[in-house]
């Protein structure tokens, strides 16, 4: 603690410092007067002495000796007190000295008293991280162990002889190795498995503090990881069996349906069905796109998509779409780059975002379709006149089966798959889904992808659609 008066608050501080101050220089100026009413003292005895010895300016002199004799005492006694750093109460001087003497130990016992403080803050808060179930690790800014609780020497690996060894020595995952030299490219921490238990998961944060130091933190995510490979398989396995009997019976609602003989009471409530298995069949294939989208971690195909083709095929496609809803559709093309990646799952991704478009757009709207440059990137984007989107609701649009509004999606058949299996086409091709929205404004939806995903332009001409 080198400034005790920081854990003062500045309130109180600003009240209590002229008063304080007024107090020091006052008791100074007591002891200051003490010592000159000594050193007088001690003048009036000699002069007198030397008056009737007839040797006054020898015992005046001898009087001043003798006064700075008794300060020398004075200071060894205080030298000798400091020297042993004793805690107890400082001998009885007068003057100046006794004055330092008294604001010297009172320093020390509230320099003390605080250092107890801390170090009993200290100690709570070191056993209650000794107490965690997670891992706590201290990293230096030389990336060396300075401190770990007892978990971290069951979930890491770390043993008692690893202090001051360095962190990457110990964890050498390669993944663990790039997140670490790279914090701040993984905002949600590192889901590895575990090098020394076989079958368990281990999710690590990392923060920085200081000036390079780290605070590792790290717990067992098996259990989660296990449920969430169970609903992978159940949602996979249940679209299966699923689809085939909804094949057949939608392959027998169509049969049904042609027979121009049907009563009109059953000719609508076959129409009914056929509109809800279509709905059930949608689903199913969203659900299926969706795991194999999931279960497939490498990136996306190196394909050259020509971005001016499949831009105008899309636009063709949305204007095939919005025949029913009236809208006025634009294209725009400002890039001439080209796209790395799967020009199937591109495609179906950006068709995704133009039909939600459409679809959520009150009739005679206007949709705005866009290719252009961003800097360095490429962003893809789709402007409506819409209802538009509350900001509550932004951040969670990526979610299965996630609705803002359940009612208005049955009715527009939705299937509430549809934007998350764009997040998950786009993290294939190391895009990223930009969300701006206005209630009763219009929103736009804007995929962003990086330089190292965009093929230069081999010429200069200009794609516009008419």
């Amino acid at each position: 603690m080198n400034d005790p008066s920081a854990l003062i608050p500045e309130t109180l501080q600003s009240k209590e410092m002229p008063q304080q101050e007024a107090e020091r220089y006052s008791a100074l100026k007591a002891y200051i007067s003490e010592d000159l009413r000594k050193l007088i003292f001690f003048l009036i005895v000699a002069g007198l002495i030397g008056l009737g010895i007839e040797h006054f300016m020898l015992c005046i002199t001898i009087g001043i000796m003798s006064f700075f004799a008794l300060q020398l005492y004075y200071l060894y006694i205080v030298n000798q007190w400091i020297s042993r750093k004793s805690h107890e109460t400082p001998p009885e001087l007068s003057g100046v000295w006794g004055a330092l003497l008294f604001n010297v130990y009172r320093a020390q016992r509230r320099e003390r008293l605080m250092q107890e403080e801390m170090l009993g803050l200290i100690e709570r808060a070191q056993s209650s991280l000794m107490a965690l179930e997670e891992a706590v690790v201290l990293i230096d800014e030389q990336h060396q162990i300075e401190w770990w609780n007892p978990a971290s020497e069951r979930l890491l690996g770390i043993q008692p002889g690893d202090h001051k060894r360095k962190i990457l020595t110990i964890l050498r995952h390669p993944e663990f190795i790039e997140y670490f030299n790279h914090v701040n490219d993984f905002p949600d921490g590192l889901s590895i498995d575990s090098s020394f238990h076989e079958g368990r998961f281990i999710q690590i944060k990392i923060t920085r503090f200081g000036h390079e130091s780290r605070l590792l933190v790290a717990y067992d995510v098996t259990r989660v990881r296990k449920l969430e490979q169970m609903r992978k398989d159940f949602v996979d396995n249940a679209s299966h069996e699923l689809r085939t009997p909804l094949t057949v019976l939608s392959g027998y609602l169509e049969t049904l349906s042609e027979n121009d003989e049907m009563p009109p009471r059953w000719k609508r409530a076959f129409d009914q069905m056929q509109q809800q298995t279509r709905r059930m069949t949608a689903l199913v294939n969203d659900l299926l796109l969706l795991s194999h989208l999931e279960n497939d971690q490498v990136k996306a195909k190196d394909q050259i998509i020509n971005m001016a083709e499949l831009m105008n095929q899309l636009f063709d496609d949305a204007q095939g779409y919005n025949t029913e809803y009236g809208h006025t559709l634009n294209l725009n093309l400002e890039s001439h780059h080209d796209i790395i990646g799967s020009d199937l799952e591109l495609a179906s991704a950006f068709g995704n975002l133009i039909t939600n478009a459409i679809k959520y757009t009150p009739p005679q709207g206007t949709i705005t379709i866009s290719w252009q440059d961003r800097g360095e990137d490429a962003v893809f984007s789709v402007q409506d006149t819409g209802i538009g989107i509350h900001p509550d609701h932004i951040p969670r649009l990526t979610e299965r089966f996630y609705r803002i509004d359940g009612g208005r999606s049955r009715e527009t058949g939705g299937t509430g798959l549809g934007l998350a299996i764009v997040k998950h086409v786009l993290m294939q091709h190391d895009a990223h889904l930009e969300v701006e929205s206005q209630e009763q404004v219009g929103s736009i939806f804007k995929v962003v992808f990086p330089k190292h995903r965009l093929q230069p332009p081999e010429h200069q001409e200009s794609y516009y659609a008419e």
